[in-house]
Parts: C-alpha cells; structure tokens; sequence
C-alpha cells in the first residue's frame, strides 16, 4: 500500500476527539511552515501543500461524519 493510503486509514481510524486535535495540530504546523518559507528557512516548499491537503483530508473525514456518511473504523480497536 502506499504512503497516502496508509495516512487515510490511520486518519479515518482515530476517533473524533482525536481528528479535532490532529486538525489543530496539522494548522499549526502550515502556520510555521508558512512563516518559516516568508522568512526563506524551510528547505522544502511542497511541505506547505502537504500540509494543506492533509487539512482538507481531515476535513473531509469530519465533515463525512457529521453527515452520517461514515463511521470510524473498528478494526485497529484494541
């Protein structure tokens, strides 16, 4: 399986307290790369467009789940 689908389903495994925090987390992070890249500290520019989309596919999870369109996964439980 490759990187992107193994980082949905570990997103789509946490539960929704933890998607808030990750989606907090995940802004922050955009934030300091944002800053860092005005400021000409950030190596890698595509660090900011992961993040961005990491965003949107946090989002999409918990908007997908305030709808009633999916539900958190069972399989990783323990």
């Amino acid at each position: 399986m490759n990187r992107r689908k193994e980082e949905l389903e570990r997103i789509r495994d946490l539960p929704d307290h933890e998607l808030d925090q990750a989606l907090i987390r995940v802004q922050d992070e955009l934030f300091r790369l944002k800053m860092g890249h005005a400021t000409n500290q950030v190596e890698n520019p595509l660090l900011i467009r992961e993040k961005r989309r990491e965003i949107a596919r946090v989002q999409t999870i918990i908007s997908s789940r305030k709808l009633g369109k999916e539900v958190q996964a069972q399989g990783s439980e323990q």
